[in-house]
């Protein structure tokens, strides 16, 4: 009998043994298979440096159009590439959301990085069922071409397919050659509202308000009416709510249905408005084409033009700092106010710098 008993439990342990194997396979068969990256510590930043981004745990992002991705956690910098994952080493866009994972969007894909892993968003083809506007939306250009760009809602990434308008079409007919696109996406913003509006390379600008896709393709905005050759790259609502477009101009923007307008199509949706003019208050110059606008803790304007520097406006006030490197002017890309208020400025070939309170130092370790 105390056999009996000792086979039974020795059976019974062999059982439970075996089950456990069973349950240990099938959980790890259940984990993302992507490797952990580590990255290379690297003492500097690359030259070329042109989007910034801040996550929840104050870690900051450097992306570069050449060398790929940095992140520096205030101590050290580790330098992200292709041989660890990126799909590729220019790197468009970083974004974060409300779960504290990064995104990166880059010349050939959008990736994930969440708990040291890269994982790869893999797109779907829209249709009108695919459009939507939440909160947590997120929203990316397509690098490649003007013809698609993308939502992400957080499970799927939609490719949508971009609106057209008179003026974009127009380009096309009269550039049937041409490899570029008057559709390509060069910012979105998002404003207090919740809407979505996109900076676009020569068809104007378009807002998408979860139902329409509103347009103003005004001569400032847009390259068929001689306007700005570099595009829309900078989008921001200032703290009165006028809406400002890389140009000399702001505009004041209101629903539809309450327009005072007198349009036989009724399509009008703001008001344009003769704002600050060339920011060194000459009458003619081309300091009214911005690469990049943020607004600070204050609510004042910082404005970057591409070989001018940055310049600040509060107000009617206008304070100008030059960005130079051995007595020249460097070319500015990316401005970005970080967690705790403080300016960055990304730059194409000198690297990062950050504002000091009365100017501009480049940024080292």
């Amino acid at each position: 009998m105390k056999f009996n008993i000792i086979i039974f439990i020795s059976i019974l342990t062999l059982l439970t043994s075996c089950n456990g194997q069973t349950n240990t396979q099938k959980i790890s068969s259940e984990k993302p298979t992507e490797p952990l990256v580590t990255g290379d510590t690297v003492r500097e930043l690359s030259n070329n440096i042109m989007v910034i981004y801040q996550d929840k745990k104050n870690n900051y992002w450097f992306g570069s159009w050449q060398n790929g991705l940095f992140k520096y956690d205030g101590e050290s910098i580790v330098h992200f590439s292709t041989e660890h994952g990126l799909p590729s080493n220019r790197v468009e866009e970083i974004k974060g959301d409300e779960l504290g994972n990064i995104y990166i969007n880059t010349s050939k894909g959008i990736i994930k990085y969440s708990e040291n892993q890269f994982t790869t968003l893999k797109e779907t083809n829209g249709d009108l069922d695919s459009w939507g506007l939440t909160p947590n939306d997120l929203w990316f250009k397509n690098f490649t071409n003007g013809q698609y760009f993308y939502r992400y809602d957080g499970t799927v990434l939609h490719k949508l397919k971009m609106p057209k308008n008179t003026i974009g079409e127009e380009w096309i007919k009269n550039n049937p050659s041409s490899p570029l696109s008057p559709y390509s996406i060069y910012c979105t913003y998002k404003d207090s509202k919740g809407n979505i509006w996109f900076g676009t390379s020569l068809a104007g600008v378009f807002r998408y308000n979860g139902k329409s896709f509103d347009w103003i393709t005004e001569s400032d905005v847009n390259e068929m009416h001689n306007g700005p050759a570099n595009g829309v790259r900078a989008i921001i609502e200032d703290k009165d709510g006028y809406f400002w477009f890389n140009t000399e101009y702001k505009y004041n923007i209101y629903n539809k249905s309450s327009s005072t307008k007198n349009d036989k199509d009724n399509t009008t949706f703001y008001d344009r408005i003769k704002s600050i003019g060339c920011l060194d208050g000459k009458k003619d110059g081309d300091l009214n084409e911005y690469q990049s606008i943020i607004k600070d803790d204050k609510e004042n304007l910082w404005i970057a033009i591409y070989l001018s520097g940055v310049w600040k406006v509060e107000g009617e006030r206008i304070k100008h700092y030059p960005i130079q490197v051995d007595s020249k002017n460097v070319p500015i890309f990316y401005l970005f106010k970080d967690n705790r208020g403080e300016i960055w400025l990304g730059t194409e070939q000198n690297g990062v710098f950050n504002f000091n309170g009365q100017a501009f130092e480049k940024f080292t370790l």
